[in-house]
């Protein structure tokens, strides 16, 4: 019996007639309605036609998480009365609960795509609603752009809902614009906020420090489960505290040790009977609960009992280092949306209380709205379903944020390395038979190509160990967390059972064709129908191994006619780990540590029983930002043979000359990328060219130093130094920078013919640079000129001048420049820095306006310095007086 009363107890009920209009008339709608008002639960039984008087439909609800899916399902049926597989049913991959009189079918979003691909018009489906759109996830956004793609081409009278709960529905009102012209998708905007919740703010004590990576300050979880028991004091019922993470949510269970409350831990790895009962409630007359979860309780969820909300403020996101091949996870303060979320968690059954562990005032500096996935996250699997649709570029494609160019670049990369595209970008049928196991391509290559030589059923039991990493506990050895699997009871274990069969299953299908599909509207095999391109390409069910990287040494004629299917788990876990991440195969190092294949360096776990493992394979590894190393989370031992046969696309060998230690090393060498297998010297034989390109490096990094810079060369760089700046061009610049930049003009011939840093340092640099000078304008012929090496004093020497400064030097005795009365100038009219020097040469005085100087400075340098060198001139007139270089003595007799 259908329960009228709770159904009429749901706010959004007010604006279902509208969405109902809004779907006749324009086909699409946007429904914004608050958290708990019910637009998840009573809205498509609505559009179904199982409560009202609406039409009898088909609908489709896709939700983010698998939790919120059994969670929806489970909701619905009990508001018709009906156990779940009846009227409303769901499916998630590995599990589906539907039968022939199923109108509602909730489903997660990575089914909907997988659905989408084998049938693109998803025949017999009426409406589809895309619940929580606003998280953002990159699931839910594809399949928004390949619903769009249909409804514009194949199938204009299938109607589609965007569902959000935060206030960014003007958005996805654009993205869903109606097909015949008249503007935006309708907004439908559903009233009332649930039964309503009151904020307080918990400030954190002063002192806590910013998360980084996955590390969250434990000060900070202190204060959460402090405010957890503050909250159980002041208020009744069950409370909800959201944390960032499964580790954040056991250290705190650990805290809240003697809390007069049952403390349950719920998270998407939580076993389903776990889960199941959280959601159902508590029994009558049970222990109040406390209840630590991650983001999956955020929406379309609603836990009974719950009247407090304990928010940490922190939440994890997704980033990917598209260069070296690692993910990682960032702790990040959770946006607006996702606190607003929440909180109204606590507001489902009755008038709630929400606590956020943040000072009011960095309330306002969140961000409005959670990344989208699509800016951080690895888009291989994205850019393989772009491919199959039939839009390699994905510029066709209905999406609210463009991905990252070099993020998609890194993914056609990848796929292209796997066989799973084209040159040009398009899905090969070994693509599209990847696109249908659902899980990751790096993946999906690694059960195709395993299973032959392992078998079907092993290949799939690593592969479903490597797309849900196992718990902690089972340890870093890939191997040895198979064993612990295969006899574990947990959560973990029955779940990596029911995904084990799945993919033994998709194996067969997809290694006999049977999963090619059907055909859609632009001929490609289970392409979309935008027909932007076809899969093309014969890529061999063989692989990367055979297929890609090239000959016939591919795992194929590593395992022999037999192929591995007798082996060890330990070679049978490294073999299908290295088919998935070959560029995560890494040598042990000397010392400690492993180098992988892409080049990041890797540390193990200390006492990790891996660590003497010549070879391994990398299932999970991740970098922070403040690390020069990956951490190893989950490995498997592999030998050379199988890290040769996996990343044998990275394999090369030739010559490597280059700057090392100071000097030319030149060697043939044998890498498998940045791994250096084997290498001998190279001697005399290297290619010049290699040579001097290491020379030029060389120079890159230690500066022109390296070459034979005589006095003369060191006062010609600063006289060209000098006139360029005075005067700048054609004087050439002669910094340190530019001469690098300009190495290649002006140190042939000599550069090409050296070979070794010994060489360089016979290199006259002095001559090198006047192939600087501006012959071609005749200008260099003015060189002495304008910058003149040595200027003639008054007492007939020849005075060097000194370019090294800002302004030019002349420094010379004072006596010899007696009778000059203005000050010698170069270049531009710049006037020399005179140094005054005693008759031993001491400084006396510094001017750059002799006359001034002999006018009103000299009067006080006669003073002191007549009395301390007697037998010198002391002219009171020095500007009419004779210069010389000598006593007064020796200048009266060559009088």
């Amino acid at each position: 019996m259908i329960r009228n009363d709770a159904l009429d107890r749901l706010p959004v009920r007010h604006a279902v007639p509208e969405l109902l209009t809004a779907l006749e008339e324009r086909g699409t709608a946007v429904l914004y309605a608050p958290p708990g008002t019910g637009k998840t639960t009573l809205v498509p039984l609505a559009l179904a036609g199982l409560i009202g008087d609406g039409p009898r439909r088909r609908v489709l609800v896709a939700e983010p998480r698998r939790m919120a899916v059994r969670a929806a399902a489970r909701r619905m049926a009990w508001l018709l009365g009906e156990e779940v597989g009846h009227a409303v049913g769901f499916s998630v991959r590995g599990e589906r609960r539907t039968g022939p009189a199923t109108r509602v079918e909730v489903v997660t979003t990575g089914v909907l795509l997988q659905r989408l691909q084998r049938d693109p018009e998803l025949a017999g489906v009426d409406v589809v609603l895309l619940d929580e759109c606003h998280e953002r996830h990159l699931d839910a956004d594809t399949a928004m752009a390949f619903l769009v793609d249909v409804r514009a081409t194949l199938r204009p009278e299938l109607k589609l809902i965007a569902a959000s709960a935060t206030s960014d529905a003007e958005a996805w009102a654009q993205l869903l614009t109606v097909l015949d012209g008249s503007g935006p998708a309708p907004i439908v905007w559903g009233k009332g906020e649930g039964h309503g919740y009151l904020v307080r703010f918990a400030a954190p004590p002063a002192g806590i420090r910013p998360s980084h990576g996955t590390w969250v300050d434990p000060a900070l979880l202190r204060h959460v489960a402090a405010t957890v028991r503050l909250a159980c004091e002041r208020h009744e019922g069950d409370v909800l505290c959201f944390l960032p993470g499964t580790g954040e949510i056991a250290r705190t269970a650990g805290l809240l040790a003697g809390l007069d409350a049952e403390v349950l831990q719920l998270h998407g790895r939580a076993p389903a009977a776990v889960q199941d009962a959280v959601l159902k409630g508590a029994e009558p007359g049970g222990r109040r609960r406390v209840i630590l979860a991650t983001s999956v309780a955020e929406s379309s969820l609603t836990v009974p009992g719950v009247r407090i909300v304990v928010d940490s403020g922190l939440s994890r996101e997704p980033r990917t280092d598209h260069a070296r091949g690692l993910g990682s996870l960032a702790t990040v303060p959770v946006s607006v949306a996702g606190a607003t979320q929440r909180s109204g968690r606590s507001g489902r059954e009755a008038f709630g209380v929400v606590y956020r562990c943040w000072a009011e005032a960095d309330d306002g500096r969140r961000a409005p709205y959670p990344s989208p996935e699509i800016r951080i996250a690895d888009l291989a699997a994205f850019a393989l379903r772009a491919a199959c649709w039939g839009d390699p570029s994905a510029e066709g494609l209905a999406l609210l944020d463009t991905p990252p160019a070099g993020a998609l670049a890194a993914a056609r990369s990848v796929l292209t390395a796997i066989g799973a595209v084209d040159e040009d970008g398009r899905a090969t049928e070994r693509g599209v038979r990847m696109s249908r196991l659902g899980v990751h391509p790096r993946l999906a290559r690694a059960l195709l190509d395993g299973a032959p030589e392992v078998g079907a059923r092993r290949a799939a039991e690593v592969v479903a160990l490597l797309s849900e990493e196992p718990p902690r506990e089972y340890g870093d050895d890939l191997a040895a967390a198979w064993r612990a699997a295969r006899r574990g009871a947990d959560g973990y274990g029955a779940r990596w059972k029911a995904e084990a069969r799945r993919l033994e299953r998709a194996a067969g299908e997809a290694g006999s064709g049977s999963a090619d599909g059907r055909r859609g509207e632009s001929g490609a095999p289970g392409g979309g129908p935008s027909g932007a391109g076809s899969p093309a390409g014969d890529a061999v069910a063989g692989g990367l191994a055979r297929g890609v990287v090239g000959g016939d040494a591919g795992f194929g004629g590593l395992a022999g006619a037999g192929g591995l299917a007798g082996g060890g788990e330990d070679v049978v876990a490294g073999l299908v780990t290295a088919y998935a991440f070959p560029e995560r195969v890494a040598r042990a190092r000397e010392g400690s540590g492993f180098l992988m294949v892409s080049g990041t360096g890797a540390e193990l776990a200390e006492g990790s029983g891996l660590g003497r493992a010549p070879w391994l394979a990398v299932a999970v590894a991740d970098r922070t930002a403040r690390s020069a190393t990956a951490r190893v989370r989950l490995a498997a031992v592999v030998d050379e043979a199988v890290a040769r046969a996996a990343a044998g696309h990275l394999l090369a060998s030739g010559e490597e000359v280059r700057w090392e230690d100071g000097d030319v090393v030149a060697r043939t060498v044998s890498r498998l990328g940045a791994v250096e297998l084997a290498a001998r010297p190279l001697g005399e034989t290297a290619d010049p060219a290699l040579v001097r390109a290491a020379l030029l490096d060389g120079l890159g990094r230690e500066g022109i130093g390296l070459l034979w810079w005589s006095r003369e060369a060191r006062e010609l760089r600063q006289r060209l130094g000098f006139l360029h700046r005075v005067l700048g061009e054609p004087w050439p610049d002669v910094s340190e920078e530019a001469l690098l930049d300009r190495a290649e003009e002006w140190l042939e011939p000599e550069l090409s013919r050296a070979r070794r840093r010994a060489d360089l340092g016979r290199i006259d640099a002095g001559q090198a640079l006047t192939r600087l000078l501006p012959w071609a304008t005749g200008e260099a012929g003015r060189l002495d000129e304008l910058a003149p090496e040595r200027i003639e004093v008054p007492s007939g020497s020849r005075i060097r001048v000194d370019y090294d400064g800002e302004q030019p030097v002349l420094a010379v005795k004072l006596q010899e420049m007696f009778g000059l009365a203005e000050t010698p100038r170069v270049a531009g009219g710049t006037p020399v820095v005179v140094h005054l020097l005693s008759p031993a040469g001491r400084p006396a005085a510094v001017t750059a306006d002799l006359a001034s100087f002999w006018r009103d400075g000299y009067r006080a340098v006669r003073a002191e310095l007549r009395g301390r060198y007697p037998k010198h001139p002391w002219p009171e007139d020095p500007a009419g007086a004779e210069p010389t270089r000598h006593t007064s003595a020796r200048l009266r007799r060559e009088r």
